[in-house]
C-alpha cells in the first residue's frame, strides 16, 4: 500500500513516554491515544493531509506529543488503507508492531498558546 502522495511517508502521533518505552522494547505497540495494538488490532497512522485532523481531535493541549514520520517501504508488518469512518475517508492501519527502523524522523510538537498542536507536514 502506498504511503502519502507518490508513496511518501505516513505519520503517527505518539506520546513521548510510549516512544521511550518502544525504544527500550525494540518496537512500538501503541495504536492511538490510550489504546494498545492488542486492544485495537492495528496501529492508527495518517496520510499527510490527515495528521493535523488527528492532532486537533485527540491531542489538543498535550505537551508530550511526538510526530513519528514513517517510511512505508521499511515496515515489516502489513499495512492497509481502510475506509472505516462514516465520512468514507480511508486511513492507513498497520497490522502489527511498528518496527523502529521504519521511523525516519521523530519530532516533538508542542501546543500553541490556545492548546492546538500544529504538526506542519
Amino acid at each position: 500500500m502506498p504511503g502519502g502522495a507518490a508513496g511518501g511517508p505516513l505519520y503517527h502521533l505518539a506520546l513521548s513516554g510510549n516512544w521511550a518505552a518502544a525504544i527500550e522494547a525494540g518496537e512500538y505497540r501503541i495504536s492511538g491515544l490510550g489504546m494498545t495494538l492488542e486492544e485495537e488490532g492495528f496501529i492508527h497512522c495518517s496520510l499527510p493531509h490527515q495528521v493535523q485532523l488527528t492532532a486537533d481531535k485527540f491531542y489538543r493541549g498535550r505537551d508530550d506529543v511526538l510526530l513519528l514520520t514513517i517510511d512505508p517501504a521499511r515496515l515489516t508488518a502489513p499495512l492497509r488503507l481502510e475506509r472505516n469512518r462514516p465520512d468514507g475517508e480511508a486511513y492507513p492501519h498497520l497490522y502489527g508492531p511498528l518496527n523502529l527502523e521504519a521511523v525516519i524522523d521523530v519530532r516533538r510538537v508542542a501546543p500553541q498558546a490556545d492548546g492546538r498542536i500544529v504538526v506542519g507536514v
